[in-house]
């Protein structure tokens, strides 16, 4: 019934008004978001606006691995275009409601990584470099498949800026629930189609990596499909390369010798949207800070899977099909976003309390004579900075001040409510903790916990 009524509504949307905050422009039940951009902040182009409570289907591209070895893509990740919400102002939040995440993609690769020397300039994720005539970021040429497949068109050197240290490839059944990977011998045979396996839309912008050849993991490993979301939200007040936009990736930036460099004060301008969190999955809302006016919905980096933390630095990337609900939230003055994951996602000690438990405090409470806090519900907080340490320190913070308590408080009720939980490494977490409902009523988003958590 739900597929029924999104098609009708799919039906009788136009196509997608380009968008300036400055302009009255009708907004739009649903917009479509196909275009593809690498660094997104204050100069981008908007599309739509999108109303209150509408819905953004995006088809964004396979986008880790395919920027990295794509030198013309001047960071590691691209999105899809932003999407203005309207009504949406500096110093709101917006609800972003993950409703699909649909893989795409037939096979993908990936694998641990290591930056070639002579190949970039400060950052080999951002200024890729040619060796020999050494423009940045130059465009390029396939000439068959492999990791010198990629060329400099100038001088035809090859300039992919990493070499792989152990990558795999994963071969996707047909309704990708499952993936496998593939011994040597396929993967040659994907190379040689990488962009129809990789399903790289007609918009996008990097080459897919299944045109790597890559096979040093065993053949025969299984990989169960979960979809998620590695980098969605809204975008900065400054422009930045999209995979940046985190206290971590975006450290880079500070002081380097490229033509993204920005200061450490201009990095409080970010907003966290390259996440890396496993539970930002169907199902899960993301409540992002607005920086610049019609926040600018963005999304990329979909996984077809991912374990907490991203130890290999990557996981497996896929183009897909994201659709997204959207709620402006007033004044909710955010520096990073909230997370509410699905239920099953939470940390033990986040989960709802049941009759029974409730019972049992309520006795301590009535023989000793105080009361017991009972009306709690949970959300996450994330964090960033350069390392885990900063990281967590961040979402402590920023828990403080959205609740207005203090850091040490956070850290018991953390404690004993909750959990610290890693999404990637170098510096990216989230802090969860009950939270009283009056709290979150006075906040504006009660109602949208409470759903999430069927209540």
């Amino acid at each position: 019934m739900k597929r029924a009524i999104s098609m009708c509504l799919l039906s009788f949307v136009g196509v997608a008004l380009c968008f300036s905050p400055s302009l009255a422009a009708e907004a739009k039940k649903i917009v479509f978001a196909s275009e593809i951009v690498d660094v997104i902040g204050p100069s981008n182009k908007m599309i739509g606006p999108v109303e209150s409570g509408g819905i953004i289907v995006a088809t964004p591209e396979a986008a880790c691995y395919g920027p990295m070895i794509t030198p013309e893509v001047r960071s590691g990740h691209t999105q899809t275009i932003p999407v203005a919400v309207e009504g949406a102002v500096v110093g709101d939040a917006i609800a972003i409601k993950i409703k699909k995440v649909k893989v795409l993609a037939k096979a993908t690769a990936s694998g641990t990584e290591t930056a070639i020397k002579g190949r970039f300039l400060g950052d080999p994720f951002v200024a890729k470099q040619c060796p020999k005539c050494g423009k940045v970021n130059p465009p390029t040429k396939l000439e068959g498949v492999g990791a010198d497949a990629i060329r400099c068109k100038h001088c035809g050197t090859p300039c992919n800026p990493f070499k792989v240290t152990n990558g795999y490839t994963l071969l996707f059944d047909e309704d990708r629930s499952i993936g496998v990977t593939v011994p040597k011998s396929v993967t040659e045979e994907i190379a040689k189609q990488a962009y129809d396996y990789a399903a790289v839309p007609s918009k996008g912008l990097c080459y897919p990596v299944t045109l790597l050849s890559l096979a040093d993991m065993p053949a025969g490993i299984i990989a169960r499909v979960r979809p998620m979301i590695g980098n969605l939200g809204t975008i900065p007040a400054i422009d930045m390369p999209s995979s940046h936009n985190s206290g971590d990736f975006g450290c880079f930036l500070v002081g380097a010798p490229h033509d993204m460099a920005i200061t450490k004060e201009a990095l409080s301008k970010r907003t966290d949207g390259h996440m890396d969190i496993d539970n930002v999955r169907e199902g899960a809302i993301v409540i992002a800070p607005v920086k610049v006016a019609g926040g600018g919905i963005v999304t990329g980096d979909v996984h077809a899977m991912q374990g907490d933390g991203e130890i290999s630095g990557h996981t497996t990337d896929v183009s897909a099909e994201v659709t997204l609900e959207v709620e402006v939230i007033k004044g909710l003055n955010l520096d990073g976003p909230i997370l509410l994951p699905n239920k099953e996602d939470l940390p033990f000690l986040a989960n709802l309390y049941t009759e029974d438990q409730v019972n049992k405090a309520e006795a301590i409470g009535e023989k000793l004579g105080f009361a017991i806090q009972k009306d709690l519900l949970p959300i996450q907080m994330t964090g960033s900075g350069a390392n885990l340490n900063e990281a967590v320190a961040c979402g402590v913070n920023r828990m403080a001040e959205l609740l207005d308590i203090t850091p040490e408080a956070v850290k018991n009720w953390v404690t004993m409510t909750g959990g610290v939980e890693i999404g990637r490494l170098p510096g990216f977490v989230t802090v969860t903790m009950m939270v009283p409902t009056a709290k979150l009523e006075q906040l504006g988003i009660a109602h949208l916990v409470k759903e999430q958590y069927g209540l």
